[in-house]
């Protein structure tokens, strides 16, 4: 693809965006829509500058009910107050939102729905998702999905070991994907599971104006991962490269959010074909770019933070080129963790010098 010259016009601040931490990111004249930039930044794999937090739309709407249950709804109209988090997510699992940590949990004073994956189709009741009411809620996300950025769904829980731990608890999910007495069953169980959201992709595209789809299911501790690389290529691995293919057929990317010290599956991540994860900063996320940036697009963490209170602005702008001009390399594809780096850091100066820097790398 043709690259953009630089022009300093675009440092120009068009609007503000409120991010996820309370505060304010300005919005610059970009020389394209922050959309098509992500499109061809994740799609396409071609960079104008380096991806920060401004350019993305998160959409969880409310039509799921696992949004709710999970409290975490991201759409338009007006504002889900907080009392309606929680409750029954479309299983019928019931959660409980707990406020000062900003999420849920299952109601421990409910039974699991099972502790043997052979008994899931007698006990699991399908979700009727086409009787959801879309239309409605195409409407109501009409406006909310043309602000020109790019818009991205997330499916807060997935169809793999997140859905289990939900139907089966930690104990018996992890001991399911070991026990050879469960392992035709748990296939099994996978196979539909996934079935279920290659559907649901297939009624958000037909309702939504989207350009991806973001998959949860974190693998790992703070630690380690919770199951082998073996168990992962067995039981998850197949049914990704399915709903993967799925996504990538309609013309979207898909980016995975997976939570916890699990460098040692980015492999496999990348061979399931997801166009992007940003590891947690107990990562090495500069090793995983260097290795896997030209198969997978990588959320990078800072190895140089530095605190915004005692640094200068002329070294807030060094810093910035610093990690464009040592870290960033062509042809593989990394983005700014916004979320991981050392908070603060994204201050004025910085954001300014690492999108100035950005641009004249990618462009030259």
């Amino acid at each position: 693809m043709q690259k953009i010259p630089f022009d300093k016009s675009e440092l120009k601040v068009v609007r503000e965006e409120p991010n996820f931490f309370g505060g304010l990111n300005p919005f610059y004249n970009f020389p394209i829509s922050a959309r098509e930039e992500c499109v061809r930044t994740y799609r396409d794999r071609v960079q104008d500058w380096i991806l920060t937090d401004v350019e993305m739309n998160t959409f969880t709407p409310s039509i799921f009910p696992d949004n709710i249950a999970r409290g975490f709804c991201f759409e338009g109209g007006e504002p889900l107050p907080r009392e309606k988090f929680g409750g029954k997510d479309m299983f019928g699992i019931d959660w409980i939102y707990v406020d000062v940590a900003g999420g849920s949990m299952e109601n421990p004073d409910k039974p699991r729905l099972f502790t043997d994956a052979n008994e899931w189709e007698e006990k699991i009741v399908w979700p009727d998702v086409d009787s959801w009411d879309w239309e409605a809620s195409a409407e109501r996300n009409k406006e909310y999905l043309a602000n020109g950025k790019c818009n991205m769904l997330t499916f807060l829980n997935g169809p793999w070991f997140e859905r289990l731990l939900s139907f089966m608890g930690f104990e018996a999910a992890a001991m399911a994907l070991i026990d050879e007495d469960q392992e035709d069953a748990l296939k099994a169980l996978l196979h539909k599971t996934t079935d279920l959201y290659i559907h649901l992709v297939d009624l958000c595209c037909e309702h939504y104006d989207l350009d991806g789809f973001q998959m949860h299911d974190d693998w790992g501790s703070q630690k380690a991962p919770f199951f082998s690389d073996a168990v992962a290529r067995e039981f998850f691995l197949p049914e990704m490269k399915r709903y993967n293919e799925h996504v990538h057929s309609k013309g979207l990317f898909s980016d995975l959010h997976s939570c916890g010290h699990i460098e040692d599956r980015c492999d496999i991540f990348a061979e399931a074909g997801f166009d992007s994860w940003t590891p947690m900063p107990m990562n090495n996320t500069i090793e995983l770019y260097r290795k896997y940036g030209d198969k997978i697009a990588i959320g990078l963490v800072y190895d140089k933070p530095f605190d915004p209170a005692t640094t200068s602005e002329a070294d807030q702008r060094a810093a910035a080129r610093d990690f464009v001009d040592r870290l960033l390399i062509p042809g593989k594809i990394g983005t700014w963790s916004g979320f991981y780096n050392a908070p603060g850091i994204m201050t004025p100066a910085f954001r300014e010098e690492l999108y100035i820097a950005s641009r004249e790398k990618f462009s030259s």
